[in-house]
């Protein structure tokens, strides 16, 4: 099951470019402009990929660097598509102290991609996570809307397996 990650290639499409333009218009001189965009933008294209902040950079006369400072400080925002396969690893503390680092180097080594990145495929992508409010389950992950809890590593390859 390993995968090589890759860059996944941006496909935007024009009326995702229109809906972004409109947002920024209803917004743009406001203070906290920014963050609004940023948050349209995400629901809009369900990342924030360098092309989609360039182009709110230049439409909104922002420099790059805020942009990306916004867009890597806030939690909220990823800058890498989600996979069809979205997987969460909770590393808060009850789930780290339980073990979630080595679930999470688990995952990693079977897929080949880190956390906040998606195989070269798209299938899968890997996130590390803050508590998700299951700590009674620790450690916990959460596979799409499944949640996985009380978790060891050699359970990993078979659940992933159902994934394929």
């Amino acid at each position: 099951m390993k995968k090589t990650k890759t860059t996944v290639a941006f496909k935007g499409t024009a009326e995702q470019e229109a809906l972004l333009d409109k947002a920024i218009e209803a917004v743009n001189g406001e203070k906290g402009a920014v963050m609004r965009v940023l948050q349209s933008a995400q629901e809009i294209y369900g990342y924030l990929p360098l092309e989609v902040q360039k182009h709110i950079s230049l439409k909104m006369g922002v420099s790059m660097a805020e942009i990306y400072g916004i867009a890597t400080f806030y939690s909220q925002f990823s800058l890498n598509p989600k996979g069809e396969v979205a997987i969460a690893v909770c590393l808060g503390t009850a789930c780290y102290v339980k073990g979630s680092g080595e679930i999470t180097d688990k995952i990693s080594q079977i897929l080949g991609i880190a956390p906040g990145e998606t195989s070269s495929d798209g299938k899968y992508s890997l996130d590390a996570t803050r508590c998700i409010g299951a700590c009674g389950l620790a450690p916990v992950l959460t596979i799409n809307d499944e949640v996985y809890g009380r978790l060891t590593t050699g359970e990993i390859e078979g659940i992933l397996k159902k994934y394929q």
